[in-house]
């Protein structure tokens, strides 16, 4: 009974979190707000998506921003082609989600067969060959990006538009990281992930495994580099293949704890509020430099993510207290 009261009463302060944020844009905030809650919302759908493989199966992506600007660029080349109205591009940047997961399945194959810093290496350098390559075709813009038609609204309401597409990516990512968290495709990942050669001989197919999760952790950053291409209007190679978006999305996840479906969650907007910070009051060398003394701390300190150390210390406390 208590444990169905806690999980009632999450639900509902869930449903009454969602309601203030699709709400949110009625109030007529400042645009600077809108445009900052909304990066807010992709980077939880980045973490969360980045989770499937990196934190349930234990496989470290540093590339993933690579199908973030996959994404990016299907979307601003249909719409571009097709001339497309606002609601077309909608599905041009489903169209980059799928892009973005078939091609994650094809280097996948290759690639999912490394292991530990072998694997995180590879998939940093296909984010660096994919960036090359756009660079110098010219029917991708080369190195002059692209640009793509405006909304034909004021810009508050243009912004309002982004903001509530972005939410709804964001619910969609995390109801299916809750969906694979008490599934047994999860189950099978956290298999892998424990040791995948054990994993192996207890009838988990571990190919197949990772090659769905990693098409699947490519299939909602596709989605969302379209819905930032679209609300940037202008996409250029070192802007959606920028490598810092990778080592903070991995950051993120870990910070908050992967492997759980809420940790991502929590790690993205912590992260995102302190690099706002530090990109507004701070030079860009120095917000670098905290950057990687925080990546050291949660390694070192947090290995499991901010969930499994404050459970940790509740667990103490507890048993603290009982003894006595």
């Amino acid at each position: 009974m208590i444990l169905k009261k806690a999980l009632s009463g999450r639900n509902v302060a869930g449903m009454a979190i969602l309601v203030v944020l699709v709400a949110f844009p009625l109030l007529r905030p400042p645009v600077y707000f809108t445009s900052f809650i909304f990066t807010v919302f992709m980077y939880v759908s980045l973490a969360a998506s980045w989770n499937y493989i990196g934190g349930y199966a234990g496989y470290l992506s540093f590339g993933h921003v690579a199908f973030f600007g996959i994404g990016a660029y299907t979307t601003a080349l249909v719409t571009k082609a097709l001339s497309l109205s606002p609601i077309g591009t909608i599905f041009s940047a489903l169209l980059g989600g799928g892009v973005a997961s078939l091609i994650a399945v094809i280097i996948g194959f290759p690639t999912l067969r490394l292991r530990g810093p072998y694997f995180a290496v590879i998939t940093m350098c296909f984010a660096f060959v994919v960036q090359l390559l756009v660079q110098n075709l010219d029917v991708l813009g080369g190195a002059d990006g692209l640009w793509m038609k405006t909304m034909d609204l004021p810009i508050e309401i243009s912004r309002a538009v982004m903001y509530e597409l972005m939410l709804i990516l964001m619910v969609a990512t995390t109801i299916t990281s809750i969906l694979l968290d008490k599934s047994k495709f999860g189950m099978g990942l956290r298999a892998i992930k424990e040791d995948e050669d054990v994993g192996q001989t207890m009838a988990i197919n571990a190919p197949v495994l990772k090659i769905q999760a990693f098409a699947l952790s490519a299939f909602f950053p596709g989605i969302a580099g379209g819905f930032y291409a679209y609300y940037l209007t202008y996409i250029h190679p070192d802007i959606v293949f920028n490598v810092n978006i990778s080592i903070l999305i991995v950051l993120m996840a870990l910070f908050g704890g992967g492997g759980t479906w809420l940790g991502p969650i929590l790690g993205a907007t912590i992260l995102t509020i302190v690099n706002e910070g530090l990109s507004t009051f701070m030079k860009a060398e120095i917000a670098r430099i905290i950057y990687g003394c925080l990546f050291i701390v949660v390694i070192v300190f947090m290995p499991n993510g901010m969930m499994e150390f404050f459970r940790k210390k509740a667990k103490k406390v507890v048993e603290t207290g009982e003894s006595t």
